[in-house]
């Protein structure tokens, strides 16, 4: 090959980012996220892949470590999680991330229309299934309303999960 010739790769691969990284589960507090179950959650105590709703530690036993017990409401099921880790031993914690686009349409079979930040479109999102973010949607754009969703992102993952109202049209 000679040094002139261009090589074009096409790949939708994420050059080698880590859907999550690890953290001490003894320093993973209240409100912080952790994979429980292969799913991202939220943390009430510690639960996978889940907000940390709550978080206990025991004392150390005759047979060793301190506990950590999880409990954690999935971010995108709401679905409550539960797990016991050493407190010394590593967690997955997810990489989340929230995102801001401005609603431009809603299709027939539930997809929405955004605009992102260059003038592009994203086309790939369902409307979510929470009943009030999903009534408040619906009118406000029915309603001809400038709208702005929040979409939080997880482990391969995407869901809409707030909405604001930036004005009449």
């Amino acid at each position: 090959m000679s040094d002139s010739e261009e090589h074009q790769f096409e790949s939708k691969a994420d050059a080698g980012a880590s859907k999550t990284y690890p953290q001490q589960a003894g320093t993973i507090r209240k409100n912080g996220y952790i994979v429980i179950k292969n799913r991202p959650c939220k943390t009430h105590c510690y639960l996978q892949t889940c907000q940390v709703v709550e978080v206990s530690t025991s004392k150390t036993g005759k047979h060793g470590h301190a506990k950590c017990h999880f409990v954690a409401i999935d971010i995108f099921t709401s679905k409550k999680l539960e797990d016991i880790v050493p407190s010394s031993h590593n967690c997955d914690v997810p990489h989340v991330n929230r995102t801001e686009y401005q609603l431009i349409d809603i299709s027939e079979d539930g997809f929405v229309s955004l605009l992102t930040d260059n003038g592009n479109t994203k086309d790939d999102l369902k409307l979510p299934t929470d009943e009030t973010l999903l009534g408040q949607i619906k009118d406000g754009f029915a309603e001809g309303k400038d709208l702005v969703v929040s979409v939080m992102s997880a482990m391969g993952e995407e869901q809409i999960n707030a909405l604001k109202d930036i004005g009449p049209k």
